[in-house]
């Protein structure tokens, strides 16, 4: 869809993608950053026991949780407006609670006192939501390729 398809349609281009679209895939790429960001201040702890590092994951784990919270808020709305995706989106939803389920309790790791909270417990958690939401990413990224939807090809 072009610019110019779309100043056609209103008058008002910038709700045009929004309006009958899903509005939570826009909200899911917050959490995935919190989440991969905590990962890497993990492993910036676990190199240089720099208390620091450790403040940073438990402050990206907790805004990962809240704006993942929110996410889920927004696409239980959509499921009620009727907003549905193009794509099959069961391997995506499980993957997505599998990751905040265990970034949850990766928070209640990262809240214990010294090294413990972060080696080799947190870190191994940060890791593994790591894995699962880069896992669920190519495999949506493999069905919009098989079926040729969502994407420009």
């Amino acid at each position: 869809m072009t610019i110019d398809i779309i100043s056609r349609n209103t008058p008002d281009w910038m709700d045009v993608p929004v309006r009958g679209e899903p509005l939570h895939r826009m909200l899911v790429g917050f959490p995935i950053a919190y989440f991969t960001a905590a990962f890497a201040t993990d492993l910036a702890y676990w190199q240089t026991a720099d208390v620091m590092w450790e403040s940073f994951s438990d402050w990206l784990i907790t805004a990962g949780l809240i704006t993942a919270g929110f996410t889920v808020i927004v696409f239980v709305i959509d499921l009620v407006l009727g907003k549905r995706s193009r794509t099959l989106a069961w391997p995506h939803a499980v993957g997505y609670v599998l990751a905040v389920l265990l970034s949850l309790v990766n928070a209640f790791v990262h809240s214990r006192d010294g090294y413990t909270a972060v080696v080799p417990t947190g870190l191994t958690l940060s890791a593994l939501v790591v894995a699962i939401l880069l896992i669920t990413g190519l495999a949506g990224r493999a069905l919009i390729a098989h079926r040729r939807q969502g994407a420009d090809l």
